[in-house]
């Protein structure tokens, strides 16, 4: 069914959109809530009649967001989170982490006009903020591991130990041919010994 957005829904459209949803979702959600009204011919022509008269206000609305958007312009988060020795995050990093990064920067933006698919590796994302319908700004977000000292300590560790365990084989066979070697060396030396005795044993009368 088409609903006209009463309201900006990140992910669905912004207000004054015609958009198409499932007609549960619109009858017992956006409609019940404010957020839409139906589509029909007489509201959509309501519609065309308000964005007409509107224009100006519309305008300078997206005026603001670039605005705002400037102020974005250039700017890449790095954000730190705890993670296990296979790089995988303890929880994960989404749009709320973005907001609270872009605070501590001293740019407040809503979490609420953020989108980024969370993050539940190490890696590069990338972060949207829905200024207006027209006015998105892209922020390169890297996640990194607030907990790297650790995690490299674990892993020399476990290095160490591999190492160790390595060294122990290698030992222990290096014996075992040592071992081996003896007794082929033996097996060698016996028929030797035994063809000197006869050898010296005196003849029979």
């Amino acid at each position: 069914m088409e609903i006209i957005l009463k309201e900006d829904i990140i992910g669905l459209g912004f207000k004054n959109d015609i958009v198409n949803v499932k007609s549960g979702y619109g009858r017992n959600y956006l409609i019940p809530q404010g957020k839409g009204v139906i589509a029909s011919p007489s509201a959509k022509k309501i519609l065309a009649e308000n964005l007409k008269q509107q224009a100006h206000k519309i305008a300078a609305q997206k005026a603001a967001a670039e605005e705002k958007a400037a102020v974005l312009e250039g700017v890449a988060l790095e954000i730190a989170a705890k993670v296990s020795a296979t790089g995988q995050l303890y929880g994960s990093v989404g749009a709320a982490q973005v907001a609270e990064a872009l605070a501590k920067m001293g740019k407040e933006v809503d979490r609420k006009i953020i989108t980024m698919k969370d993050a539940k590796k190490l890696g590069d994302y990338v972060a949207l903020v829905h200024f207006h319908k027209e006015v998105t700004v892209e922020i390169p977000v890297k996640v990194v591991a607030e907990n790297a000292a650790e995690l490299k300590a674990a892993a020399d560790a476990e290095a160490a130990i591999r190492a160790a365990a390595d060294a122990k084989a290698a030992a222990a066979e290096a014996a075992e041919a040592a071992d081996e070697a003896e007794v082929l060396e033996a097996l060698d030396a016996a028929p030797a010994a035994e063809v000197a005795a006869a050898e010296e044993a005196p003849a029979e009368a």
